[in-house]
């Protein structure tokens, strides 16, 4: 039985559907009840735990072979990440309790960065369950391809993909949410011990050009990569109904400037083997 949290989102739910083809038994790990009929009709357990209620997360994570975690996103944190640090010492503490035999959590490329800027509350949540019993691994993944379903309208309405990641030359380590979901559920089924990191990319880099150019094989018509000036995204982020954008920009800053990478050195860096065409597709046949 594997507990796993975030079921209802993508690489929550590409977890437990590869535990599930696999044979396992699943416990689906949700706040929402009436999101769990899906889970349960398909098999699976239900644990019923909001994610700052300590003792319904210690019940979801008893007599389990391994939990999935996912921190839900803070896209705008207040300062000092106050928010996920409140959802961190609700994990800690009911990870701590149930002391499972196996933890896997969902972390980001460029967690170890020192930079101020969003990724640093993986950081801090991977200095924080660190320090449980059980053995853990940090499942550091790339810029999801999946991030494109952002330029679907403009691509097929207008025929361009406004990019903050640049130059639109430059190739950024990428990954689907699929191949996430495929390497967790084996990294849940291995036997380790300590503390652990992994990181995750697909088989090659992706520029911003490429992503235009795989909209323009998924729609049929021809979609351009432009830059959106880094002026500009401060009064965009907050236009958009951000309260602290900084943290956001400055995400996007590490990225094009290289210092959110990969710890590893490339051989040592697991890769997916799901293609930006096949991503980009199914985005544009969803929406």
């Amino acid at each position: 039985m594997y507990a796993i949290t975030g079921i209802t989102g993508q690489v929550g739910s590409a977890v437990a559907d590869n535990l599930l083809a696999q044979g396992h038994q699943v416990r689906a790990v949700v706040r929402n009840p009436e999101k769990a009929e899906t889970w349960k009709a398909r098999g699976c357990e239900i644990a019923l735990a909001d994610v700052n209620d300590v003792a319904a997360l210690t019940e979801a994570f008893h007599d389990v072979d391994g939990v999935f975690v996912l921190m839900p996103p803070v896209f705008d944190p207040s300062p000092g990440f106050p928010e996920a640090k409140a959802i961190l010492a609700s994990l800690h503490g009911a990870l701590a309790a149930a002391h499972p035999p196996r933890i896997v959590c969902l972390s980001t490329i460029g967690a170890q960065a020192t930079q101020p800027n969003l990724l640093n509350l993986l950081g801090i949540m991977e200095t924080c369950l660190a320090e449980l019993p059980s053995p853990v691994t940090f499942l550091r993944a790339g810029w999801f391809m999946e991030n494109a379903l952002w330029d679907v309208s403009a691509a097929r309405d207008e025929g361009v993909l406004r990019s903050f990641l640049q130059p639109l030359d430059k190739p950024f380590p990428m990954i689907a949410t699929k191949d996430i979901g495929a390497v967790a559920a084996e990294l849940l089924q291995e036997t380790w011990s300590g503390t652990r990191i992994v990181e995750l990319e697909g088989q090659r880099r992706i520029t911003p050009n490429a992503l235009a150019a795989a909209f323009t094989k998924a729609l049929g018509h021809a979609v351009k990569a432009e830059i959106v000036p880094r002026d500009t995204w401060i009064d965009l982020f907050t236009h958009q109904g951000m309260k602290n954008p900084t943290p956001r920009a400055q995400m996007i800053d590490g990225f094009n400037e290289g210092w959110i990478r990969f710890e590893s050195d490339d051989a040592h860096v697991r890769k997916g083997s799901t293609s930006l065409d096949t991503v980009i597709a199914e985005l544009v046949a969803r929406h």
